[in-house]
This record gives C-alpha cells, structure tokens and sequence, in this order.
C-alpha cells in the first residue's frame, strides 16, 4: 500500500501528449459549412460526422465545438480511431429534458483521446426523473488518455461513468448538482486500471466519487468535495462474481459539510465472495463532516429488505489505513468502524488522527464492531482499539481472544500526544523510484508510433 506514482507521472506524461500531438492537428469545426453547427440548435449530426471524420484521420485530429450554447439530443463518440484525437468542448452543450436513453454522452474504445476545452456539459437534470441507470457521459474502453478542465452540471442522475479503462488523468473538472438531488454521484468507477483523479471540485447529491468492484491502482488527489455524501469505496457486495477491489489511494482531500468522509461501504447478504484491500485515506481535511471515517457493512440504502435477513456481508476488507486525517466532525461518533461478523476487517490502521466535536449531543467518540485497528497517534476518544486487551501503538497483538461480535463504544479523553513529524514530497519518492524511466520509455515508444 502506497503512493501510486505511476499514477503521479502520468498526469505529466499525458498532458505532454496532449499538449504535442495535437498541436498541429486537423481541425473538424462543428459550427463549420461542413458539419453546420448552430448555437442554439441541435448540433448532433453534425457532431457525429465531425467525429466519424475525425476518427477516420490518418493524422492526429481535434473536433471542436465553439463557444455559445448548443442542443445536443445525445453523442457517442467511439473508436478505435486512427490516431490521436481530441475534442475541445469550448462552450455549453445542453441535454433534452425529456430522453430515451441511459446515455447521453458515450466515449467507448478509444486509445490516446484528450478531452477538455473550459466547456460544459449541461444535463438540465434537476430536479428530475432519477429512474433507472442513467449514465450523463459514460467513458467505457478509454486508454492513455486525459480528461480535463471540463463541467459537468445538473446530470438527470450520475454525473460520469468510467468502466473498463486503462491510464487515464481526469484533472481540473467542475462537478455540479443540487444538494437535495439524489443518486446524482460526481464520479462512479469499476473495473478500470491506472485511474487518476487531480484539482477537481464535487458538489452534489450524493457520493462525489464512488470506487466500485474491479478497481485497481486509483489515486484520488487534490479533490474537494462537499455538499454531497463523500469519498466512498463501494458499495461491493451486491452482484455476484464481483471483482475485487485493490490498491485505492485518495489523499490531500477536503470534505466539506458531507454526510461521509473517508468511507467503506458493503452491502449485507451479499450474493458472492469478494474484497477490497490496500487501501489508504490520507491528509484528508474535514470539515463539519457526519461520519468523518467509516466502514460501513451493513449498507442498506434504498433495499432495506437485504438488512432485515440479518446475513452479513462478505466482502473482505484488508489492509486499509486512515492517516492523518483531521478537522471536525458534525456528530459525536467521528470514526465508526462496524465491520462483518463473517469476514472481519483485517490490518486496519489509525494513524495521526485529529478530529474535534463541538456539539452538544455527546462527547467525541469512537465505535469498533469486528475489527481490530492498531492506532498510532490517536486521542483516546477515537481509539476505540485502546482497550483492553487490543493493540495500540507500535505493540504486538495480543492473543486471539476478543470477540469480534462485541461493539466497542469508547468516549474517554484526548490525549493532546503531539505527533507531527515530515511528510516526504512526492518528488523524492519521483527520484528513487525509477519509474519514471519507465514511463519515459513508453513515451518514446508511443511517439515512434505517431
């Protein structure tokens, strides 16, 4: 578990082939006599032929939508295309209210595309119908690519989609929906690989990015998300044969009056098998947040019925580290850990943990249920491992003798221990990594190929 640098390296390594390979490309205007895009209008033909022509370039391309609002009834932009492509969204595209399909923008199969332009994607979903799997933009069979300063607004329910990708840097994005809006989450991801999220901003109904099965190699960093429900891992458990869920890091984060923070969630009587491990939160600020850290596996949200069978989840949680995580919680119980009677939480750590309650419903505390965190410069009201007979510090586990079916409710006092010490920039870990050797190699290949 770690910083993932490769995910690092490559938000530079990208931005270079988006800044080079497309410097000098054929330009398919949508608003040209060709394609006769008109502010105001419905540009969707016009747009898939731009991009039909542009993909068919044996040179590198960029479809471009001017500045001005334009109607777009729907889009699919699919490869695979001949060579790198980009589309520059320079103004706002404005979905119908009323639509027939799940989708309304679809990226799929596509290798080196950059998108971004300062535009938006106006779903003009307030407010409305949240019925069935409603994807705004779905990205599916992306690879080395770059989405970047780009806006999503008012989606009919999920903002972005990203499944079945590989290497991709999603920078600089403005995420927006009603606070009240449900099921409008920022960003679902599942079953994709080398995924990184930078500088973005999350403002919605529901979780600002969701982690789902078949995840591997995330790295969520510099993202601030509020109102909404949270950073979250999951929901897992709820199909069969789920994929598991490996390497997450999401760090240098602010929440900001969510009901989650940092968060686990799987859902009881899952129908198979599965885990996610490797995980780590840290330098998360946050800010008035309800449950600041959580894992939840007992979630039941909108299928209530699965809690009442009183089956436990069986989705393996291990090697999970919340550090240095700090600010206020807006309730008394600021790290909840409730964990599977069936597959216990394995390897949780607490480290460098400072949160406040100034409320007037309790006192600040800490819940454990089936599991058995080590705790590393932690007050005492959030430890709920300093009890006794489990570990706390740098000591050695003890004995398997605690029942893992026992909560733990722990409110004594902070400690006030002062644990600070240096962080080491990402750049030395850059240096001794070797890494971006590596990638400087794929590069060159990737070039040779242009």
């Amino acid at each position: 578990m770690g910083i993932k640098m490769v995910n690092v390296l490559a938000i530079l390594v990208l931005s270079l082939l988006a800044s080079t390979t497309t410097s000098q490309a054929n330009v398919f205007d949508v608003t040209s006599s060709i394609y006769g895009g008109k502010p105001g209008s419905d540009i969707a033909k016009g747009l898939a032929k731009a991009w039909r022509d542009a993909c068919a370039s044996e040179s590198a391309s960029k479809v471009v939508v001017p500045s001005g609002a334009y109607k777009l009834k729907e889009a699919t932009f699919e490869g695979p295309c001949k060579a790198p492509i980009e589309v520059t969204i320079q103004g706002t595209l404005q979905a119908p209210k009323d639509r027939s399909s799940d989708t309304w923008v679809a990226f799929s199969s596509i290798d080196m595309l950059t998108l971004w332009g300062g535009g938006t994607f106006d779903g003009q979903g307030a407010h409305g119908s949240k019925d069935g799997d409603i994807r705004d933009i779905r990205f599916s069979s992306i690879t080395n690519s770059i989405i970047m300063d780009i806006t999503s607004l008012d989606s009919k329910k999920y903002h972005i989609s990203i499944s079945e990708c590989t290497n991709i840097v999603f920078d600089h994005l403005t995420i927006t929906s009603p606070t009240n809006d449900a099921n409008t989450d920022g960003i679902d991801i599942e079953s994709s690989t080398r995924i990184n999220v930078t500088h973005t901003n999350i403002a919605t109904g529901d979780d600002c990015i969701a982690v789902g099965e078949g995840t591997n190699q995330l790295l969520v960093t510099d993202v601030t998300c509020g109102p909404g429900h949270g950073i979250s891992i999951g929901s897992l458990g709820y199909k069969p044969d789920e994929k598991p869920v490996l390497g997450v890091t999401i760090m240098n984060c602010t929440l900001a009056g969510t009901t989650n923070g940092a968060r686990i969630k799987t859902w009881p009587d899952s129908p198979g098998v599965s885990t996610a491990s490797d995980i780590l939160f840290e330098d998360i600020v946050m800010v008035n947040v309800e449950n600041p850290i959580i894992i939840d596996q007992n979630y039941c949200s909108g299928d209530e019925d699965r809690c009442k069978q009183n089956t436990p989840s069986e989705v393996q949680i291990s090697n999970v580290r919340f550090k240095n995580i700090r600010g206020s919680s807006a309730t008394p119980i600021a790290v909840n850990l409730a964990c599977s009677p069936s597959v216990p939480c394995q390897n949780v750590e607490l480290e460098d943990i400072d949160l406040t309650y100034n409320g007037n419903e309790g006192s600040l505390s800490s819940h454990c249920i089936n599991v058995r965190p080590r705790t590393t410069c932690v007050g005492k009201a959030l430890a709920c491992a300093n009890l006794p007979g489990l570990p706390s510090g740098d000591s050695p586990p003890p004995p398997p003798l605690y029942d893992y079916h026992s909560p733990m409710i722990y409110t004594g006092g902070p400690d006030n221990n002062s644990c600070w010490w240096p962080r080491p920039p990402i750049m030395g870990y850059l240096l001794i990594s070797g890494l971006g050797v590596w990638l400087l190699q794929e590069l060159l290949q990737a070039y040779s190929k242009l």
